[in-house]
């Protein structure tokens, strides 16, 4: 122990770290020219790559983009589901029965339609056309079903509608 502690006081120490400080001084001269070359080299990649543009400048622009687009597109799917939701409650079947309700006038001139929403809720309406007058009755339709009382065209017609969402013209003999 004394003689490295001697070795430590000696003049070759200080000789051996003086050129220990020296090879790290060099290295660390080395490392900074790398490293220059190395910025350098890759500005230059980077100024090919964007055509002259500043690509971290242009990454932070198409990010911003993406979010925007991504902001919009929530706000697009929110239109369209309360869209779809109010949807649900319009006219989107619709079956019509034309039929002759009474022998003595010739042609079918009376008719059934049912006018349905996506759940099988609206109306059907029967035209009733006589030589001596016309009417029109309506009931309301529930789930496919009135609580009124239904004729056979009638129960036709929503049949019809409850099949298909486009409109359907059929003649009932």
């Amino acid at each position: 122990m004394n003689d490295f502690i001697e070795f430590l006081k000696s003049d070759n120490f200080i000789f051996f770290n003086f050129c220990f400080e020296i090879i790290l001084f060099i290295f660390l001269i080395v490392a900074v020219y790398l490293f220059y070359k190395l910025n350098k080299e890759y500005k230059s990649f980077m100024n090919k790559l964007g055509n002259g543009n500043n690509i971290p400048e242009m990454l932070k622009k198409y990010l911003d983009d993406v979010n925007l687009i991504k902001k919009d597109n929530s706000e697009i799917k929110a239109y369209y589901t309360k869209l779809d939701s109010d949807i649900a409650s319009c006219i989107q079947k619709v079956g019509l029965v034309r039929y002759n309700a009474f022998k003595d006038v010739g042609s079918d001139l009376s008719f059934a339609i049912a006018l349905l929403d996506r759940e099988d809720n609206g109306v059907v309406l029967n035209g009733i056309y006589g030589s001596e007058s016309s009417n029109i009755y309506a009931k309301p339709i529930k789930n496919g079903v009135s609580q009124y009382q239904l004729s056979d065209e009638e129960k036709y017609a929503i049949d019809l509608a409850e099949q298909t969402k486009n409109f359907i013209a059929k003649h009932r003999k």
